[in-house]
């Protein structure tokens, strides 16, 4: 593990493992918002860096990034993660949100993802560069689906065994 992040210069040039990506510039957000598709069509949405949601297929949560913190789906509630480093290691820690953090953050992230739901459709977003296998993704049906599904959260990550 990385003793220190840095913030991404360019996500659309480095998420690759989106295969369709799109940068968007859209009312009321202060950085480009990145939109993408994994092959398997799991979307992944950046709002600059930070806040991002990581869905599988199904529209269900896997993994957020918010507040310069790694949220993990655990199936009923989502786990934060934070590196604690000293000079001579760096230990994960995990803590479970309780129930209403969890909703707390599923709200959040339900409210932004519903205005840029809106602002794609109302074509009140300006595309800034695009990485796409053809055809075209369609990022408000993605999006829709997330919302629909209340949003849900994912079966819980594996992790590795010591």
């Amino acid at each position: 593990m990385a003793r220190h992040e840095s913030d991404r210069e360019d996500l659309i040039r480095e998420a690759v493992a989106l295969r369709s990506r799109v940068e968007w510039l859209v009312p009321g957000e202060p950085e480009p918002v990145l939109t993408g598709l994994k092959r398997d069509g799991s979307l992944s949405v950046y709002f600059g860096q930070d806040p991002v949601y990581q869905f599988n297929p199904g529209g269900e949560l896997r993994r957020a990034y918010c507040d310069h913190f790694l949220y993990r789906t655990q199936g009923t509630v989502l786990a934060r993660l934070h590196r604690e480093r000293t000079d001579t290691e760096t230990v994960l820690v995990r803590h479970d949100l309780s129930t209403s953090e969890t909703e707390q953050l599923l709200d959040q992230m339900r409210t932004r993802l519903n205005s840029l739901r809106i602002a794609l459709e109302s074509g009140a977003v300006q595309e800034l560069r695009r990485v796409t296998e053809e055809p075209a993704p369609d990022f408000i049906a993605a999006l829709t689906q997330v919302l629909n599904n209340g949003p849900r959260l994912a079966p819980p990550i594996a992790t590795r065994q010591s």
